[in-house]
């Protein structure tokens, strides 16, 4: 079973938004068994979104269409569509009311004849109700394919897809079993892991498939499986999941199913009593939005000071000048005293900081571009670690969050193993 998306609309293509709603329809569609073969942007031009089409019906059973329902004269998509089925647009009262009943109880401004307008659907067209738009969904067959068109605005796609498209797909098309598994690892690098466990790799069956997704210090294993037997699909992949734990078990930390790692460190902190605090330079405030994000944060999570200029580590974490001035600013000792300066002011058990260069200038210190120090303070002790992350600033600071994580977890469940 294949499904093509065909977005629409000229403020993907000149990237003024980006196209969030493919990845979505993607996702959802693979839950069910439909392959996703390919997906398209086109511009709000007849010819090109007819070609598009055009060519999507013969490469697939399921095309989805998001994008040009709207009120206005360059929202073109219905007349496209009737174009492409030898259609017309009629009056739908359901639709209609539906609008009707949405300007009356949420929308304070009056209803337009453009805004009755967007109840002209083709008349063979199903109407599916979109409860938080105006503009409907609309479901089309044709030799044995199912055309879906649906607005672009991902909320009100979003709830289409979850409530209108997908049970009707589960009624009307068979499909294959299509089964992911993502192991999330820390702390080695893409080709260390792919050497580690090259023999495992080779002994796949040939219904399962392994892609590596890496990510600034992270790497994912995603595990593809696909067939006719779920029962058997889940049993395969359980026991190569299980032979991967006894080969690289040290740096796996989950599955992209469960809970981020994040939360993972908000289990811990909460099961223990423990509080955190951050003092953040090269990341800017990043690694701190991280612990601020799971519910309930506060009962772990006791504030942060991004102290991206020196005279604010001096002037609000205390630091001393004369340890600056000795060891420079990005320092194993400036990052530690940051960390336990941080964990006094908080009044917390445990404390990170970060201090480096991510460029593209060297700013306060001569360290290399790509040098960052983590510190790390514990109720027992104060300790920090030097990385290089490369010469990319972006690259440089997400590792930097990354491995700031990694490092506050391994310490915590050392604590766990240490304290049960």
């Amino acid at each position: 079973m294949k499904a093509e998306i065909i977005t629409i609309g000229d403020e993907i293509l000149i990237g003024q938004i980006v196209d969030t709603n493919s990845a979505f329809i993607a996702k959802e569609l693979n839950k069910i068994g439909i392959s996703v073969k390919q997906i398209s942007t086109v511009e709000d031009e007849r010819s090109h979104i007819l070609e598009a089409l055009n060519e999507a019906k013969v490469r697939a059973d399921i095309i989805i269409i998001t994008g040009g329902l709207g009120p206005t004269k360059d929202d073109i998509t219905k007349d496209c569509l009737c174009e492409f089925f030898e259609d017309k647009l009629v009056n739908n009262e359901e639709v209609l009311k539906h609008i009707e009943f949405l300007f009356e109880k949420y929308i304070d401004t009056p209803i337009s004849d453009l805004n009755r307008k967007q109840a002209m659907l083709p008349s063979k067209a199903l109407a599916l109700m979109n409860k938080f738009g105006t503009a409907p969904g609309m479901w089309f067959e044709s030799e044995g394919k199912a055309y879906v068109s649906l607005p672009g605005v991902p909320f009100e796609m979003k709830a289409l897809i979850e409530d209108e498209v997908i049970p009707r797909l589960q009624q009307n098309f068979k499909r294959p079993v299509i089964l992911h598994k993502t192991v999330l690892t820390y702390g080695m690098g893409e080709s260390a892991i792919a050497e580690k466990i090259e023999d495992w790799e080779d002994g796949l069956p040939p219904y399962i498939r392994l892609a590596y997704l890496p990510n600034l210090g992270r790497v994912r294993l995603r595990l593809t499986a696909k067939g006719d037997n779920e029962e058997h699909l889940k049993n395969s992949v359980e026991s190569l999941i299980s032979d991967l734990h006894s080969i690289i078990g040290d740096i796996i930390v989950g599955y992209e199913d469960d809970e981020p790692v994040e939360i993972q460190i908000s289990r811990l902190l909460l099961k223990n009593k423990a509080t955190i605090a951050t003092a953040e330079s090269c990341t800017g405030g990043r690694l701190g939005s991280l612990f601020a994000t799971p519910p309930g944060a506060s009962n772990y999570y006791k504030g942060s000071v991004v102290s991206y200029a020196t005279s604010s580590k001096v002037d609000v974490l205390k630091i001393d000048k004369k340890l600056i001035e000795e060891h420079s600013v990005v320092s194993e000792e400036v990052a530690m005293a940051m960390a336990k300066n941080v964990r006094e002011i908080f009044k917390t058990d445990y404390a990170i900081s970060t201090t480096g260069n991510a460029g593209p200038a060297k700013g306060d210190s001569d360290a290399d571009i790509g040098t960052v120090f983590i510190g790390i303070a514990t109720p027992d002790k104060v300790y920090a670690k030097k990385f290089t992350f490369g010469n990319h600033r972006d690259k440089v600071i997400g590792k930097a969050v990354n491995k700031s994580i990694e490092l506050i977890r391994e310490e915590l469940f050392q604590q766990v193993k240490t304290h049960p």
